[in-house]
């Protein structure tokens, strides 16, 4: 939804904010390239991580013009320089706004109408990492447009600065209002149908921080379900979800939403002349990027 926007308005480049390891920034990145689009990142410095190296990769693969942003940088001369005169198109950080978020009501959607084939049961729970929250809002509002009876678990892995309660409420209420807009089919007060349990207890002291219970997720998840996760997001909602099962807090059925990529990303060898598209700043990682950091 928000790609055909950017097109509809004539936009030529898209740019949105995230982490140096952030999966938002490079599905943009991705999707960009598919719609024929120019991409530019403005990317933060984070806790090393072992995936970054292979994001930052796979940028330089797509050509994505990557700058640093953050502390100590002067925002109004990098918007200048990297956003005024050159028709582009802000996705906001995470991709969280109602338009983006439309497309988890979707996803919510089609979960409903994969349970209504009998492909699966309606989950007590739905286990979910919760960071920009609009995947959350989206979820949440489809599964209470669905009529669905199951409790989202919104496991906290950002800054309070990024994810509240207040913030994610204004979200859902945004959203539901101009879908009622569009549609009258749909209620204007969807938001307040929703299922939404707060979890804070698994964000393992900060972004991209890990602990023992979320490496144990990672872990388990590879050898018993044969999923690759990661620290960041996924890990700590698995955590949360093996948590409540073993202390048999858990639901009768619980689904697990797995946000992470599940496609391998290219490498970029040491010598790669691509390597010298990278800011200097950025270059460190691939020294320090560590596995659950």
């Amino acid at each position: 939804y928000i790609f055909q926007r950017a097109r509809e308005r004539g936009a030529e480049r898209i740019a949105t904010f995230g982490a140096v390891g952030s999966n938002h920034a490079l599905a943009t990145a991705i999707f960009a390239k598919e719609f024929g689009l120019a991409c530019t990142c403005f990317l933060a410095h984070q806790k090393p991580t072992a995936n970054i190296p292979a994001t930052l990769n796979a940028h330089l693969e797509l050509g994505t013009e990557l700058v640093r942003y953050g502390a100590g940088v002067n925002r109004r001369e990098l918007f200048r320089r990297y956003l005024q005169n050159r028709q582009v198109w802000v996705i906001p950080l995470g991709g969280t706004c109602w338009l983006g978020a439309v497309g988890f009501v979707n996803a919510g959607m089609e979960l409903a109408a994969q349970i209504e084939s009998g492909e699966l049961e309606t989950p007590d729970r739905i286990y979910i990492a919760n960071g920009t929250m609009g995947s959350v809002a989206g979820l949440a509002l489809g599964l209470a447009l669905a009529d669905l009876p199951t409790e989202i678990h919104a496991i906290r892995v950002a800054d309070n600065q990024f994810v509240r309660r207040e913030v994610l409420n204004r979200l859902m209420i945004k959203t539901a209002t101009l879908l009622n807009r569009f549609d009258p089919f749909i209620p204007a007060d969807l938001a307040a149908r929703s299922r939404i349990v707060w979890r804070d207890e698994f964000y393992a002291g900060g972004y991209a921080h890990a602990d023992d219970a979320t490496l144990r997720a990672v872990d388990f998840a590879k050898e018993n379900l044969g999923l690759v996760l990661e620290t960041t997001y996924t890990g700590k909602a698995m955590a949360a979800l093996l948590h409540d099962l073993g202390t048999n807090d858990a639901g009768r059925s619980n689904l697990f939403w797995n946000t992470y990529n599940s496609r391998s990303l290219p490498t970029v060898g040491q010598e790669n002349p691509l390597r010298q598209n990278l800011p200097e700043q950025f270059k460190r990682y691939y020294d320090t990027g560590r596995p659950a950091a």
